[in-house]
């Protein structure tokens, strides 16, 4: 049972075969004389095949980790990303002290990842999560269900046109930003992404513009919008904010010294 000896990386094959025996690592490697029966095998090099073929390991598996959640995936989300939970880490850091009703809104939700992720950190908050797809909506819920999360409502529109005039003490969002044609979207795990989650017009930044025009009337006075942007686009992210009348504008980076989430403040 050498899952590591089949042409994809070692790690990615104990993941397919641990998915398709229901096994973990441990198990694999406290196991790894055993021989595979027909169905294993021939499931297993099902799968290593297709990975072979490009299609990421998220969708192969059906299920990804994010945060300390695992949440299910599918052809209608994105893969939830590790420099993404940066996202969550300010939002927890601006969020206020629990007290008085606190409201919150994640744009471009999809499976869920960060409006679950704050919502179980913080079940004191009330998390509206929005997408315009109805498939990464129901993922969403699945996942909600899953993990017995009561303080999230999921919402189908475009960002917070469905919610207006509504009021937020923060707005979070990981919205699409790579500018059409570019050539990432031609390689890798991107290929198979939903190609309307990932791209935002000529300049990649359509969705944040949007964003950052209604948020700021939907903020309640001292309220923040945070949102995840391309490494490149921070210098333009804080510019949109500042002209829309944002303060304590500020671009913040991941762990490899990117620019990834810029923020703003509606005065008080």
């Amino acid at each position: 049972m050498a899952a590591a000896a089949c042409g994809i990386d070692g790690l990615e094959a104990d993941l397919l075969l641990g998915h398709v025996l229901g096994r973990g690592r441990g198990w694999l490697f406290a196991h790894a004389g055993d021989d595979l029966d027909a169905g294993a095998e021939a499931g297993f090099a099902g799968l290593i095949e297709r990975r072979r073929a490009g299609e990421p390991v998220a969708y192969l598996l059906g299920h990804w980790g994010f945060w300390s959640l695992d949440l299910e995936v599918s052809v209608a989300t994105l893969i939830p990303r590790v420099e993404t939970e940066l996202l969550v880490e300010l939002a927890l850091r601006h969020l206020p002290a629990p007290g008085n009703p606190i409201h919150l809104a994640d744009l471009g939700t999809g499976s869920g990842a960060v409006a679950l992720a704050l919502a179980g950190e913080r079940p004191d908050v009330k998390v509206a999560a929005l997408d315009l797809s109805a498939e990464a909506l129901a993922v969403a819920q699945r996942n909600m269900r899953r993990l017995r999360l009561d303080n999230v409502d999921l919402v189908r529109g475009n960002w917070l046109a469905p919610l207006l005039p509504g009021r937020f003490n923060m707005v979070v969002a990981n919205p699409p930003y790579i500018e059409a044609g570019d050539a990432h979207l031609r390689r890798g795990d991107l290929r198979f992404e939903p190609l309307a989650a990932l791209v935002s017009g000529a300049d990649g930044l359509d969705a944040i513009r949007a964003i950052v025009g209604t948020a700021f009337a939907c903020l309640e006075p001292g309220g923040w919008l945070l949102f995840e942007h391309g490494v490149a686009q921070g210098p333009a992210s804080r510019a949109l904010l500042t002209r829309a009348g944002y303060t304590e504008v500020a671009t913040m980076q991941d762990l490899e010294h990117r620019d990834r989430v810029s923020v703003g403040r509606r005065p008080a």
